[in-house]
């Protein structure tokens, strides 16, 4: 898959990409045990699947991966992982469907076409160097080419300011917007509801 960096390519964690996967998240699976599985659980579930090092969300994300399901891609470089997007249909996100930030009003139409990008994780060693913009034009053409009609991104708008890297894992508004995104909603001041349709 194309990305934003000649030097970058984008692809789908299938069962032969696993490996790759568990080294870029390491032990802590990309952050405080989570392995990109908070947006699929209810509160109850995701604590308890941060227990024993992340035992429990860590088989949630092998399980997805190894029933062939696509939840999300990985950015390399030559062939180590330097970065992470989970896009997927937005009706995989239970937490999205939830939200009162992200959730859509009744009238908003088939939600089997939208397709959301929840998450990004790039360690530090590999940030500033193009890997984010590389990320989340690979979700867009995968979205695309899975049939999407809509992607959504629900970023941080930092305003300008310097803001813990940690809070940033749903993207900025302006790395979305340089990627052809548009505002949809804002439901709270640092949270716009961002979209890029395909039809």
């Amino acid at each position: 898959m194309s990305g934003a960096s000649p030097h970058l390519r984008v692809e789908p964690v299938t069962p032969d990409r696993w490996d790759d996967l568990l080294r870029l998240f390491g032990p802590n699976g990309a952050y405080s045990n989570c392995w990109c599985s908070f947006f699929r659980q209810t509160g109850r579930e995701f604590s308890a699947g941060c227990t024993n090092r992340g035992a429990g969300n860590r088989s949630l994300l092998r399980a997805l991966v190894r029933d062939g399901r696509v939840p999300g891609l990985l950015a390399y470089r030559d062939d180590e992982a330097v970065g992470w997007v989970s896009v997927a249909p937005r009706t995989e996100f239970g937490r999205v469907l939830r939200s009162p930030i992200t959730k859509l009003p009744p009238d908003a139409g088939d939600e089997g076409t939208t397709w959301s990008i929840v998450c990004l994780y790039v360690p530090r060693a590999n940030r500033r160097q193009g890997v984010a913009r590389a990320l989340i034009a690979g979700a867009v053409d995968w979205a695309r080419a899975q049939g999407a009609t809509t992607l959504e991104g629900y970023p941080y708008d930092t305003r300008g300011q310097r803001h813990d890297s940690a809070s940033l894992y749903v993207g900025t508004v302006d790395l979305f917007a340089a990627s052809g995104f548009v505002e949809i909603a804002r439901r709270i001041e640092s949270r716009p509801v961002m979209e890029r349709r395909f039809a």
